[in-house]
């Protein structure tokens, strides 16, 4: 490495430190929600274990208001880790239930 480049190296960590130190509590902000969506997946992968569930049931077992529940499921659709299995009895909901590839 040139002595130019080092001390562009030296200048970006510099940078970053400073970067991080500036937005730290939003960084901290950032990864408790990561943490609280991550428990929250959990708690409902743990839920569709015993089968298929609508939103509504697995909202009243895991104690998730219903709107955040449905908002993890549509997420945990969009990268594959649940299905639509079936429709509930009534027709009124979709069942869901954990993907192969979230069991394996």
């Amino acid at each position: 490495m040139t002595t130019q480049s080092k001390e562009e190296g030296r200048q970006r960590t510099i940078m970053m430190a400073a970067l991080r130190n500036q937005h730290s509590e939003a960084f901290k902000h950032a990864q408790a929600m990561l943490k609280e969506q991550q428990v929250a997946r959990k708690l409902l992968q743990r839920a569709m274990l015993g089968g298929p569930k609508s939103v509504p049931q697995l909202a009243e077992s895991t104690g998730i208001p219903t709107h955040v529940v449905l908002w993890h499921i549509a997420a945990m659709k969009k990268y594959g880790l649940v299905v639509e299995a079936s429709l509930d009895e009534n027709g009124d909901y979709f069942l869901y239930e954990s993907s192969k590839e979230a069991k394996s």
